[in-house]
């Protein structure tokens, strides 16, 4: 007896000590998030707060310096989905239907989340680990000791720089997707560029690359909030660093799915 109500007076604990810490989490979440919606309703009234040369520079970080790998990871993937689509279509003489397959795939699901997936583990991490080490460092206590807002001095350039640049992105992502599929389509099916840019043009409407637009706008804002908050998040030794940058990249892609299959839900109750 003695050792069952050891074992339930543990697991009890252990449940309350979950959920307390989880609890903990979600009220330090909202917390960061009322004070980056407090920043950026400021800066929108001062625009001239903004600091300028970090938002150009997170600009570059977030959206140039990923072009090329988020163009090839994009490629490849409408490639490997374009093979594998296409060695099933020609069992069943649907050859016809590949751009439309591959299109639709890429430009509404496909292509926001590699870009996602990438900004997640490029820049969101980058993120956590800079204000990470400013937090060890004691810099983001200085600041409020002199009555700064940490968060708009770090948090608003970073969230400014995902929102614009991501949507650039995916639709870079869109059209390497489209252009991998293409390949495929063109030198395994032997499909002549007319006809398959006329199937990719009459499946992929102009609306759905509003869509992949919309959903890495939102990833990127999650992105941003959450490599931030784990930042701020940090403890004082190198080692939290490391634990926050971890818990960034994970959190992120757990949000991610979950707001993708909202906006999924959301979009396809307009669309069709």
């Amino acid at each position: 007896m003695a050792e069952e109500k050891n074992f339930l007076t543990d697991l009890f604990t252990s449940i309350g000590g979950f959920f307390y810490a989880a609890c903990g989490e979600v009220f330090s979440f909202i917390a960061f998030t009322g004070r980056c919606a407090y920043a950026v309703l400021d800066a929108f009234r001062h625009p001239g707060k903004i600091r300028r040369r970090e938002l150009l520079y997170f600009m570059d970080l977030c959206g140039a310096d990923g072009v090329p790998i988020t163009f090839l990871i994009c490629f490849l993937t409408g490639v490997i989905l374009g093979y594998q689509c296409a060695v099933q279509m020609q069992k069943y003489g649907a050859d016809a239907f590949l751009a439309g397959l591959v299109g639709c795939a890429m430009v509404r699901e496909l292509s926001p989340l590699m870009v996602s997936i990438i900004a997640t583990g490029r820049t969101g991490s980058a993120f956590a680990a800079e204000i990470g080490s400013m937090k060890v460092s004691e810099e983001v206590d200085a600041l409020r000791t002199m009555g700064f807002m940490p968060e708009r001095f770090l948090v608003i350039p970073k969230l400014f720089a995902m929102t614009l640049m991501m949507p650039l992105l995916a639709v870079i992502g869109d059209i390497a997707g489209i252009l991998g599929g293409a390949l495929i389509g063109m030198g395994v099916l032997n499909q002549p560029p007319a006809a398959y840019y006329a199937q990719t043009v009459a499946w992929v409407r102009p609306g759905y690359f509003f869509e992949s637009i919309i959903k890495t706008a939102v990833f990127g804002i999650i992105i941003t909030f959450i490599g931030c908050w784990q930042g701020f998040r940090t403890g004082s030794d190198a080692l939290a660093v490391g634990r926050s940058t971890t818990s960034s990249v994970v959190l992120s892609i757990l949000f991610i799915i979950i707001a993708d299959t909202i906006l999924a839900h959301f979009f396809n109750s307009i669309f069709f």
